[in-house]
This record gives C-alpha cells, structure tokens and sequence, in this order.
C-alpha cells in the first residue's frame, strides 16, 4: 500500500481505500477512451467518508476526480491527474419514496433504472431515461444533467432535482433545496451543481421530483423513404398540436447496421425511420395514436406500426435501443457526438453529415432525439486509436462538425458533458465572459483546484 493510500486509511478506517492494481484499471477511465490510473480509490460509503476524504485532500492539495457508475461518454471521471479517485457507487440506498409528497430521496449511487422501477411500483414516475439507465447512476446522472428520449415532453434532470445534499472541496457540508416543489429561497444553487461534472462539489444525496405514473402509452415506427421527409414528419407532428413523449429519428447508415447486427429486416424500404411515444390516459392515448398514425400516412410514410401498452411498445422500442450497439459492431471506432441544433435545422444537420462523410471518407450515421433536436452524430472509423493519420483525420471532421453546429446556433453537447473529450472546443463553445463566470464560480467553490483537474474550465490554482 503506498503511502497515501496508507494516510487515508488510517483516516478513514479498513475497507475504503484501495490501490491495487485491478481497481485503479477501473477507476482508470469510463465509457470514452481517454485513460489514467489515479494513485489511490477511495470506496465512500457514508457522507463522512466523503466529507473527511475532502478535507483530507484540501489541506494538501491533492487532486480528486468524483465517480458514480463510470457510464460517462466524455472522459468526465478520467483522473487525470492522478490523485484521489473518489467513488459514490457504495452510496446506493434509495432512503425514501414519499407518494404524497411526491419525492424520493436517494443516494448517488443509486442506479437510474432501478430508481425508476422503485417508484413505478407505488403509481410514481421519475422521466429522465439516458440510454444507459440500467447501469448510470443518479449521480452521474446530475453531473451530467442527463436526458434521453422522454425529455422531450418533460424535461432533463435538472426538473426533477428539488434538494441536494453537496460536500465542497474543503469538506464543508451545503445544503440546497428541499422537498417541496417550488422554493425560490436565493440563488438557484442546485442549478450551479446539476450539470458541473463533479468541478465544483460531491453530490451524497439528492430529493427528486416524482411525477404520477401514466398509465397508457403507445408507441408509432413510421418508415420514411428519405431522411428530409422524416425530419419534415416531426415539424408535421408538432404542427398538428401533438406534444409526444418521445420523438426520435435514424438515418440510412443507422438503421442498415442495426438491420445486420439483428439479423432480420426492419423497417422494409425505408431510408429513414421516426419512432414517436404517447402517453397519458388510456382513451386520450389511443385517440391521439390513430390521429398522429393518420396524419404519417397522409404524409406519404411508406409504413406505420402501431403499438399499444408497454410489452408492445418495448418490440418497437427494442430496435431504437440496438441503433448504439449495432454501430459498434461494425467494427468501426463509433465517435458519437451529442450535438444539439434548432429543431429547424435537422434536415441541414443531416446534409452536413453527408458531405462530412463524403469528404473525409468515412461513414457517418445520424440518430437520437428529433423532437428537441438533439441528434447523435457518429463518425465511423476504422483504425483510430491506431493510426495517427486517421485520427487526424477524424479530428479534422469533428473540428468542421463542432463549428457548423455552433454556426446554426446548436451546442456542442446536449447530454454528455464536456469532460475531456469536448474540451478541444469549450473555447470556441462559450465566449471569453462565459469562461471567466465559470472560472469565477470554481475559484469560489474550489480555491484550490482540486477537483476533477484538467477538464474543461482549465487550472485555478494547478497543484498536479
């Protein structure tokens, strides 16, 4: 054990600190590529883990890098400058699930499907559904102001956060928020802490907002012979006074690898396929799902499936989940870019996708969540980690996609995060006043700089 690791023991008791190897490789890196062992892990399992943990790293500064799950996209919980990586996942109690107040108070590490299941089973509904809700945690979730497809209707994480327990840099203890379900009691903290990817404090508890459970839901796949008539599908919805729970698109190269990777056909014809959810009362869904399937078959939709309750929307919904799993199993490197665009541009989107593709010469497969514009955009390549050349290259093709996206009045992630993979571009995301707030509010929360270095607002006072 080295010496650090050694010093928080004896600090923080048996059982919580780790250094060998095997848990420093996981601790190492998340769902990206990026890739850097911490020097220690310390497995918190009560706030006083974290609170001593802070205090401790403070005094010394020695950096630390949050986790939950390890389920990010962007390199976000990648130490990477060593240090102290200081893991919630332990922290895992759903502590209380309020019907009347509608509430449920839970630790970070809390899985977002299993918060979910939770709830269901009293007639309650917590909406945020990142793709990765069966392993991503409630706390990852926050960092990362997670969405998915259902945040077209209502909302990201950051609606549902009504109190947050926050342990800051120096150990110190914030309590922000509450239970009820409006407070307009000073500034928005949790709005400073939904979305900072763990640069400005520890989340060790979070109450959230339940809604009721609806209790119907259908579920539409409309075929489209090219991606222009399915992008025009969705404004037709919207114009038509439809609000879905859900509204998601895929183009031609998503949905012939998702066609291989199942091994059937889907989808016979179509270039292009929209996937649109209702939900609510069992009459109004059913109304509102024959009207919306009448209005895509006016609109010249090759096909239209319809499905009604859960286990028949889940065979339709099946195919929207294998789009990610069967990009991968091209074989190709799958870039997957969280871009968001005004809903008006996601036609233009998917025509600056082509000519990226055509130019650079690797295939580029769009997907995702139509109805709020906020589109996956998926650069294949082959050999990236192993050739400079292509990486180069691809480089090249993500540095035009950032700056058309930012040109259209899009932003360079709508889920994500900017972690270390997005940090490229943070300069030219946000302007030189926008920096210096966000530097402003590290500097005030973490003088030091010791929390999750090297991501994208920069040093504040570079200790590693």
């Amino acid at each position: 054990m080295n010496t650090l690791a050694r010093s928080l023991t004896k600090l923080l008791g048996p059982g919580i600190v780790r250094d060998d190897s095997a848990t420093l490789a996981t601790h190492a890196t998340d769902r990206w590529f990026a890739s850097r062992k911490p020097d220690v892990v310390v497995l918190a399992k009560t706030r006083a883990h974290v609170e001593a943990t802070l205090a401790f790293a403070n005094k010394r500064g020695i950096p630390v890098t949050p986790r939950g799950a390890g389920y990010g996209y962007v390199g976000g919980c990648v130490p990477s400058h060593g240090g102290i990586a200081l893991s919630v996942a332990r922290m895992n109690r759903i502590k209380e699930i309020h019907v009347a107040d509608g509430v449920a108070v839970v630790q970070p590490g809390v899985i977002t499907g299993e918060l979910q299941a939770a709830v269901r089973a009293k007639g309650l509904f917590y909406p945020p559904d990142p793709a990765s809700l069966a392993d991503c945690s409630i706390g990852g979730n926050i960092a990362t102001n997670a969405g998915g497809p259902r945040c077209l209707k209502y909302g990201v994480t950051r609606h549902y956060v009504l109190g947050l327990e926050v342990v800051l840099a120096d150990g110190r203890v914030l309590q922000c928020g509450g239970r009820t379900h409006k407070n307009k009691q000073g500034f928005d903290l949790i709005g400073s802490f939904v979305g900072s990817e763990g640069l400005l404090g520890v989340v060790t508890e979070a109450t959230l907002r339940l809604l009721p459970h609806p209790p119907a839901r259908a579920t539409l796949a409309a075929s489209f012979r090219t991606f222009r008539a399915a992008a025009d599908a969705v404004q037709q919805i919207f114009a038509s006074g439809f609000l879905p729970c859900a509204l998601e698109i895929a183009d031609t190269f998503t949905l012939k690898s998702a066609r291989e990777f199942l091994g059937r056909e889907i989808a016979p014809g179509a270039q292009s396929l929209v996937l649109v959810e209702l939900d609510g009362q069992v009459d109004s869904v059913k109304s509102e799902s024959a009207a919306v399937a009448k209005l895509l078959r006016k609109i010249d939709a090759i096909r239209v499936l319809s499905a009604f309750g859960d286990e028949e929307s889940e065979k339709l919904w099946g195919l929207r989940r294998a789009y990610s799993a069967s990009l991968k199993a091209t074989g190709l490197t799958k870039l997957n870019e969280d871009i968001v665009v005004p809903r008006g541009q996601l036609v233009a989107l998917a025509e600056f996708g082509e000519h990226l593709a055509k130019k650079h010469g690797y295939p580029v497969a769009c997907f995702g969540h139509a109805g709020d514009g906020n589109i996956h955009v998926n650069i294949m390549a082959a050999n990236y980690h192993e050739d400079r050349r292509v990486k180069a290259k691809v480089d090249r093709a993500l540095d035009e996609l950032f700056t058309w996206v930012l040109k259209h009045g899009g932003v360079i992630t709508g889920e994500h995060g900017i972690g270390l993979a997005k940090k490229p571009w943070w300069p030219q995301a946000v302007d030189k006043v926008g920096r210096d707030v966000h530097r402003a509010l590290k500097t005030a929360l973490d003088p030091k700089g010791i929390l999750n270095p090297g991501k994208f607002v920069g040093s504040v006072q570079a200790n590693a």
